[in-house]
């Protein structure tokens, strides 16, 4: 490694982890000032506040704009370098476009495999507790659960529906039990109420009617105004699946959660999968960004810092304008999944590729 190399490493990793540092800091601020009387009224204290809630909460913003501040980052010092002709006297001096990138790739691989280990493994762990904190404490008056029209396989073969749950009182109402041998339905189970006994795994079930199927054959028990115990392989938990559950599992235990959930044909596991690809896209895209950055702020230009920062705004505000839109696209079966989250980073690529090429050598 060369010492030009070392001092524009030196640069990047400087500027970076300082911008980093500034929108963190702005970014608690604006969340405590929405949640300080929340805080207030269930009588935190600062110290319990910071460790449970505001550790976490930094980890969860730099997972989702690490690569807006790699921009940033990028365009600032290399703006500065180009209006103090550092880049031409490079230049000049007979280093290619090609080897200057190389300093400025060696920085962002780093930062890199850092946001990768957070997004997949560091990241969600601290989401659990955060979201945890905000459900007890914050977010205590809103019910963000799946809780109406569930349907959900148990077991091979053995289907529940129940139209509404509720959380506090672990108890369904219109709950329907079918249990299939091959295509054959064999039982159903339907119940007005059915409610969570506890451990383990005992319902009671109110108002039943049970009818099972022998070929022609049908059985009916009618338990009208009467009450049943029975176990069932379904938990109170089961039910409930906050909007951001997915951010607090591990992706090594996601990939388990996806196939589980697709086994028990709870619905659309899609959202799980796009959570899953954008941890290794969000990543990739630092890459992709700063060699942008690069091929942008290394041109001297009249406008200097300030163009060049105006530019790297906007190329972050379409970004994060065409990860919404394909995603939704994504979420609505549109597209794959994976083309969904991959799309912004192949388009950003194509727009890297051509300012490379049409950069100043």
């Amino acid at each position: 490694m060369k010492k030009l190399d070392r001092y524009i490493i030196r640069k990047y990793f400087n500027t970076f982890f300082y911008v980093v540092l500034i929108f963190s800091l702005i970014s608690v601020i604006i969340d405590f000032s929405e949640n300080v009387e929340e805080f207030i009224d269930e009588q935190l204290g600062a110290e319990q506040v910071l460790r449970e809630y505001y550790l976490n909460f930094i980890l969860y913003i730099n997972g989702l704009l690490w690569p807006l501040f790699a921009l940033i980052s990028v365009i600032f010092f290399t703006s500065r370098m180009a209006f103090n002709s550092e880049i031409i006297a490079m230049l000049n001096a007979g280093m290619s476009f090609r080897r200057l990138m190389r300093p400025y790739l060696m920085a962002a691989s780093v930062i890199m495999v850092l946001h990768l280990i957070g997004n997949h493994f560091l990241i969600p762990l601290g989401n659990k507790q955060k979201n945890d904190f905000e459900n007890k404490y914050v977010w205590k008056e809103r019910d963000q659960g799946r809780t109406r029209d569930v349907h959900m396989f148990i077991s091979p073969g053995t289907k529940i529906y129940v139209r509404d749950y509720f959380k506090r009182d672990s108890f369904a109402r219109h709950f329907r039990l079918e249990k299939f041998e091959g295509q054959e339905l064999r039982l159903m189970i339907r119940a007005e109420k059915a409610r969570w006994l506890g451990e383990p795994n005992r319902w009671e079930l109110s108002d039943f009617h049970i009818r099972t199927f022998d070929g022609m054959k049908e059985t009916i028990v009618n338990g009208e105004r009467q009450k049943l115990d029975t176990t069932l392989n379904l938990r109170p938990e089961d039910f409930v699946r906050y909007e951001n559950t997915k951010e607090t599992i591990p992706s090594h235990k996601l990939v388990t959660f996806i196939e589980q959930e697709r086994q028990r044909g709870v619905g659309n596991t899609r959202l799980y999968e796009i959570e899953l690809y954008r941890r290794t896209a969000d990543p990739v895209t630092i890459l992709i960004v700063t060699i942008i950055g690069m091929a942008l702020a290394s041109r001297k230009v009249r406008g200097g810092l300030g163009l060049h920062l105006a530019l790297g705004v906007g190329l972050g505000a379409i970004f994060i304008f065409l990860s919404k839109f394909s995603i939704t696209f994504a979420n609505s079966q549109a597209i794959p999944a994976l083309l969904g989250v991959w799309l912004p980073n192949l388009v950003f690529g194509a727009l890297c590729g051509v300012l490379v090429w049409k950069a100043q050598k």
